[in-house]
């Protein structure tokens, strides 16, 4: 009998440990999974939710005006989407000052966060620990939120007007974004919650994307299609990589579910660029979408691309191996981010 528990007790840590390795591969800013699609629709001031087999809207939250950006907790019962506003960047008249509580399940707005006295708070981040962290681009700072308290448990100044953020997977740094108020990427250490370097960039910068493994940062240029790349080991720029066929400035970037592959947009433009991350000035794909778009998610099985195609009310459906659009189909009227969750 002693033989058997000691085999079963084995056998438990066998499969404890084996879960253990798959949470720690899991990216919880780059988050996917099999229950359906979320989109924060910011120009329809909704959150909808789709179905992933049939793309068909299964329900759909009213929001305060102009919803961002989203996290999704670990255990994928909640989502956190930042409010912003009526207005856009730089012309934001009346700042929005909370952080919107999604259930997932129950696909409903269960409460909200006040960050007041800060504004127009708009990307955001989640550690391992289940911490919250906000940018308020009027507000100059980057907010430590513990959700399950619902409150603020830190203001950190970043100097510029933080706009999109990504967290090393470690949960040591922060990079934050300043488009063009500021000619750096701002550093912000999360032990001592103080801006430890400032990476130049003289363009100023839009989108941030963080590789699974924590060896690099990748920004985008706000006033040239180039995508900046960052070694966090020394927060010094090593890479400018040039968006083949595009024009104007770079937005969004996001790393593939395996860190194999970046895809990038423009702000203007209907085209998605896929860059080896193995080597940045190989060959890219080019593919041509929707209008404007802005948002990417990840099917489970890393096979399938979702585009939001922010300026025309869709959504492209891309099949990774064929690089090509498989479907198309109409979701709000201007969705930013979305997730497979």
């Amino acid at each position: 009998m002693s033989n058997m528990i000691a085999q079963s007790k084995n056998a438990l840590l066998v499969v404890c440990f084996a879960g253990a390795l798959i949470a720690a591969k899991v990216d919880l800013n780059n988050p996917t999974g099999k229950t359906g699609v979320m989109m924060v629709d910011k120009l329809g001031a909704h959150v909808r939710f789709f179905d992933p087999a049939t793309w068909k809207e299964t329900a759909n939250i009213e929001m305060g005006v102009n919803p961002h950006d989203f996290v999704v907790t670990a255990d994928h019962k909640f989502a956190y989407i930042p409010i912003y506003g009526d207005g856009v960047y730089g012309k934001n008249p009346h700042p929005g000052h909370e952080v919107a509580i999604v259930d997932l399940a129950a696909k409903k707005l269960v409460g909200s966060i006040d960050v007041s006295p800060n504004v127009a708070p708009h990307g955001i981040q989640i550690d391992a620990a289940g911490m919250i962290y906000v940018t308020c681009d009027i507000s100059r700072k980057v907010l430590v939120i513990d959700p399950k308290a619902r409150k603020i448990v830190d203001t950190i100044d970043n100097e510029g007007t933080g706009h999109w953020i990504g967290i090393l997977p470690d949960g040591s740094k922060l990079y934050v974004t300043n488009k063009k108020d500021k000619p750096y990427v701002s550093v912000i250490d999360l032990k001592s919650h103080k801006i430890v370097a400032r990476v130049s960039t003289p363009g100023g910068t839009e989108g941030v994307a963080v590789s699974p493994d924590g060896k690099r940062v990748v920004v985008m240029d706000s006033t040239d299609p180039v995508m900046i790349v960052i070694d966090p080991a020394t927060d010094t720029v090593i890479d400018r990589v040039t968006l083949k066929d595009n024009t104007g400035s770079a937005y969004k970037v996001k790393y593939s579910l395996d860190g194999s592959k970046i895809f990038t947009m423009t702000l203007r433009g209907a085209f998605v660029n896929e860059v080896n991350a193995s080597d940045l000035h190989g060959e890219q794909k080019v593919l041509t979408v929707g209008k404007d778009p802005m948002g990417f998610a990840f099917s489970p099985d890393g096979k399938t691309l979702l585009v939001a195609n922010h300026g025309d009310g869709s959504v492209s459906v891309v099949d990774l191996k064929q690089w090509k659009v498989v479907n198309t189909f109409h979701a709000g009227t201007g969705i930013e981010t979305l997730t497979y969750y």
